[in-house]
């Protein structure tokens, strides 16, 4: 197999013709064989009956259909684990990242690339606020983190079968994909486009989930937030004994003081939310450790026509 299509599918019923016709057009005029996985992650529309639809009609479209909704990189780390090609493609369903710039990042590709992002000039029918999150999150956790995570970036890209090797060694549950890719290494580059309007339905990403994700990708990548919680303990420590010396002070030189002294209360209130600030920090990475022991399947398969890679 020369190319693999990675889609993970949630609730996109009316993009997925026209999604399949635009990326059929390019893999056959690109290369000389290939195979669309589709990954339905607990669509609640008819889009796993449309893809199996598909799937009698061109022997190309592969499925894999989830047991429930496990989460968008989860969808895409199960057609990893199932691409045969020689390279691999992830792209969204809701045909924002136009199948066509694949034939560019391939042409990249064939100049000894082993990973070819799409970096996003513009973003249309994008929120002001959306847009300035991502910004922010991603200049953020480049600033935090030890490895290069390119910015204004998705998970569009093609990658080389040595990055996806290197990828299913990766155990880790909380998946963060590009940040992932990006720790790996190899030669990588990008090639620009424009990112389009979402061609129907709504989004998948809540805000909530966007939170979800963005701690992933800060908890996978750095260990900033916790040496964050260490200075701030020794900032709050100081601050008591300033606090200490002026409540001495004023007692024994001053001889001004009230019992119930405001300032203690205070005190006593900043100190408590440092350590609760503290205790949610400390929880997120070990609510992540005792994901990883637990050791449950990443995702469940009720259904696909896939034979299992070794």
């Amino acid at each position: 197999m020369e190319v693999s299509v990675i889609i993970p599918i949630y609730n996109e019923e009316e993009n997925i013709q026209l999604l399949f016709d635009r990326l059929s057009a390019v893999m056959n005029g690109m290369c000389n064989s290939h195979e669309l996985i589709f990954v339905n992650d607990g669509s609640k529309d008819q889009s796993i009956h449309l893809i199996k639809d598909l799937a009698k009609q061109y022997d190309s479209v592969k499925y894999i259909d989830f047991s429930k909704n496990f989460g968008h990189q989860i969808a895409v780390t199960a057609g990893i684990d199932q691409a045969s090609g020689d390279a691999i493609v992830i792209i969204d369903a809701d045909l924002q990242d136009p199948p066509e710039v694949i034939v560019e990042m391939y042409e990249k590709m064939k100049e000894g690339y082993e990973v070819v992002y799409a970096k996003r000039r513009k973003r249309d029918g994008e929120s002001k606020f959306k847009l300035w999150t991502a910004k922010l999150f991603y200049r953020i956790l480049k600033t935090i983190t030890s490895t290069n995570i390119p910015v204004d970036t998705g998970d569009f890209r093609i990658m080389d079968k040595k990055i996806v090797k290197v990828l299913k060694q990766m155990p880790e549950k909380n998946k963060f994909l590009r940040g992932q890719i990006a720790w790996i290494g190899f030669n990588q580059t990008y090639v620009e486009y424009d990112r389009e309007n979402r061609n129907a339905g709504d989004t998948g990403y809540t805000v909530r989930k966007m939170l979800h994700f963005a701690l992933d990708g800060i908890t996978a990548f750095s260990d900033l937030p916790l040496k964050l919680v260490t200075y701030f303990g020794f900032i709050v420590s100081f601050i008591a004994f300033i606090i200490m010396l002026y409540a001495l002070y004023s007692r024994f030189i001053l001889d001004d003081y009230a019992q119930g002294w405001t300032s203690l209360i205070l005190s006593i209130l900043f100190i408590g939310g440092v350590q609760m600030i503290a205790i949610g920090v400390i929880g997120e990475y070990l609510s992540r450790m005792n994901s990883n022991i637990r050791d449950r399947p990443l995702y469940i398969v009720k259904d696909t026509n896939l034979e299992e890679q070794e």
